[in-house]
């Protein structure tokens, strides 16, 4: 299913949702793609979707404002990424899912943005209800950007301060309990900023779970990536951090 769930100066963005067979309530999530915050497009993660659509939770893949497309900045990537969130949440009786129980995903740059939507504080449309939160209660990331100011080499895709947008910046007590999952052998986003910021929240008394794939690059966690083990593998870690959250059954 697709519904459009953003309408911006730019276009409309769409998301695309995938149901779980169930009559019950369920958890949901909703992942954000990576393309360095410039390409890329939500086919990235219908496999993870239809994954967790078949283990009982609803699960989505959204659009948000990119630079080739809509000539736009990461902020605007952010502001979406909360966007979707709150639409989620705002469509809860809708889809018969848990407001409570909404988690956030995604990979490099759409792993940032789906940090951002648990630990970066305002962004939001100015136009949409903030009665709803746009936070999830979790987050799943591969590979994410968690130090914009870290990374100085992408300074020139940030025409406003970097530090606003930039989730090791923003840590504090209270997050949404994290898993990451990062390469060691990562040379686009260095295996570094995840020890770093995984320290630094259970630091502030928070959960977070790192997943280091010895050797591994940038991208490695992909469908259809190498022989597919590493896709399988980090699957199977994020099913068991969802279960642990009671977002999905135990198999």
């Amino acid at each position: 299913m697709q519904r459009i769930y953003k309408t911006t100066p730019q276009g409309e963005l769409a998301i695309h949702i995938f149901e779980p067979d169930t009559d019950e309530q369920t958890a949901a999530i909703v992942f954000f793609f990576g393309g360095g915050w410039t390409g890329g497009n939500p086919q990235q993660f219908f496999p993870h979707c239809q994954y967790l659509a078949k283990r009982g939770m609803l699960a989505a893949s959204a659009e948000y404002r990119i630079k080739s497309k809509h000539n736009t900045s990461p902020y605007e990537c952010v502001e979406d990424g909360k966007s979707a969130v709150r639409w989620l949440r705002a469509h809860a009786d809708e889809f018969n899912i848990d407001p409570n129980r909404i988690a956030s995903g995604g990979g490099s740059a759409g792993g940032h943005v789906g940090a951002c939507t648990g630990t970066v504080p305002g962004q939001d449309a100015p136009d949409e209800d903030m009665t709803v939160s746009s936070r999830p209660n979790a987050m799943v990331l591969f590979n994410p950007v968690v130090d914009v100011a870290g990374l100085k080499r992408l300074a020139e895709r940030f025409p406003k301060d970097p530090r606003k947008i930039s989730p090791f910046q923003h840590i504090c007590s209270n997050l949404p309990p994290t898993v990451i999952f990062h390469g060691t052998n990562d040379t686009t986003v260095p295996y570094e900023q995840a020890q770093r910021f995984t320290k630094a929240m259970r630091e502030a008394g928070n959960t977070c779970e790192l997943c280091a794939y010895e050797g591994r690059g940038h991208g490695f966690f992909n469908h259809g990536r190498d022989d597919g083990s590493d896709y399988e593998q980090t699957v199977a870690q994020m099913d068991d951090f969802l279960v642990q959250l009671g977002y999905l059954d135990s198999k």
